[in-house]
């Protein structure tokens, strides 16, 4: 039987058409990129590792992306995806890395059809590595060393004699006023270092006071009670009130009795306090330190029998009871600057104000982040010029704010 001529043909002409077709798919995957290199990255925490290849032959005509993996093995199928990147970038930096683990790296060229170059990986595993100094944050040291800077200069010019003004603070100067009160009406002064222990801030702040109210309660010959919620803070209230009687001049005055311990359980101490407080109508109440829920029931009650009442402390939900119930309330800063206020020492003093320059330096960081995220927010983060600002933004915001 003889062979058809024209299926001979169309035999042959199908056959070619597949062959380019399967060669045309072979040659549509674009080249890979090539020697790819990972290293540290210099002055950081520990977690960056600095990425570098060589662009694609294809770069700059079929490449849409590279996309960058990474994996703690070798093992292909374990990469996990890191990102990509737009063709023409041939770095990339990858950071929150662990460094207690090795990393391998690979980079894979995109086209527009979605088509993968092989894949290049890094030869060995790396380790992000620790550094002594953390470069990205430089200018938190810049800011620290300015804030070091203005408190060491402030000191020094408080000790050259220079006087320094501190505005008012009503509620320290009514102390004397409280104290006077006391003294004129023959009751005693009824002082509550807060709730807390000694490692809290505020109760070390209301013990400054404590120290002030006595010393003005020995010169006037008046009787401050202390009763204490804390063991070791019974400790070093008296050990604060002694201190003051013995400066007043009046050492003979001082009874160790008057400052004492009723327990550690919350209500169980307001319960005596305020039953005292009934009783004996102080004239003249000072609740200095870090206080809860019992902060009302104890300013309901001075201001019940009378008594001049002056709050202090830093808990942001309890001044507003404070405020309602007491006739003078030291609020947030001016509570921690009863220190510097009262004793005016010129190292304090100036402690005081170098400690304001930062509090302007924080001040400046926040407007001037608010201010580029709304410029952002306006121009909108999808511009280049609305990206700029809210990168400046979160860097102000990670950076040099935290």
């Amino acid at each position: 039987m003889r062979p058809n001529i024209a299926s001979i043909f169309f035999l042959t002409f199908t056959l070619f058409c597949k062959s380019s077709l399967l060669n045309g798919q072979e040659n549509s995957f674009p080249n890979p990129p090539s020697q790819i290199t990972a290293s540290d990255h210099p002055w950081d925490h520990g977690e960056k590792i600095d990425l570098n290849w060589i662009l694609s032959a294809d770069d700059q005509i079929s490449v849409k992306i590279y996309s960058i993996y990474k994996s703690v093995d070798s093992d292909p199928d374990s990469f996990i995806f890191i990102g990509n990147v737009n063709p023409g970038v041939f770095s990339l930096t990858v950071e929150k890395l662990d460094r207690k683990e090795s990393y391998f790296f690979k980079v894979i060229a995109v086209d527009e059809q979605g088509n993968a170059s092989v894949p290049i990986v890094t030869l060995s595993a790396i380790s992000p590595t620790r550094e002594w100094f953390d470069g990205g944050r430089f200018p938190l040291f810049i800011i620290t060393i300015i804030f070091c800077g203005s408190v060491i200069y402030w000191i020094y010019r408080a000790r050259s004699g220079l006087p320094l003004q501190i505005r008012k603070i009503a509620g320290l100067e009514a102390v004397d006023e409280a104290v006077g009160r006391a003294t004129e009406m023959g009751r005693s002064i009824l002082f509550i270092p807060g709730i807390q222990d000694m490692n809290e801030i505020q109760t070390i702040a209301g013990l400054t006071v404590l120290s002030r109210v006595a010393k003005i309660a020995a010169e006037y010959g008046a009787k401050v009670e202390v009763p204490t919620s804390r063991s070791l803070v019974m400790t070093a209230a008296r050990e604060t009130v002694q201190a003051a009687f013995l400066t007043a001049g009046r050492p003979e005055s001082y009874n160790q009795d008057l400052v004492y311990y009723v327990t550690d359980e919350q209500f169980g101490y307001v319960a005596y306090v305020q039953g005292m407080m009934v009783r004996e109508k102080p004239a003249a109440c000072f609740y200095m330190g870090a206080f809860f829920a019992e902060s009302l029931i104890l300013a309901e009650t001075g201001n019940t029998i009378g008594a001049i009442q002056v709050a202090g402390t830093a808990m942001p939900a309890q001044l507003p009871f404070f405020v309602a119930a007491c006739d003078y309330t030291l609020i947030g800063e001016e509570f921690f600057a009863a220190s510097a206020y009262l004793s005016g020492e010129p190292d304090q003093l100036g402690s005081l104000k170098g400690q304001d320059i930062g509090k302007i330096i924080v001040a400046a960081g926040i407007i001037i982040g608010v201010t580029f995220l709304t410029l952002g927010t306006v121009a909108g983060p999808e511009t280049s010029i609305g990206s700029a600002f809210m990168a400046a933004a979160e860097y102000l915001k990670s950076v040099i704010l935290t």
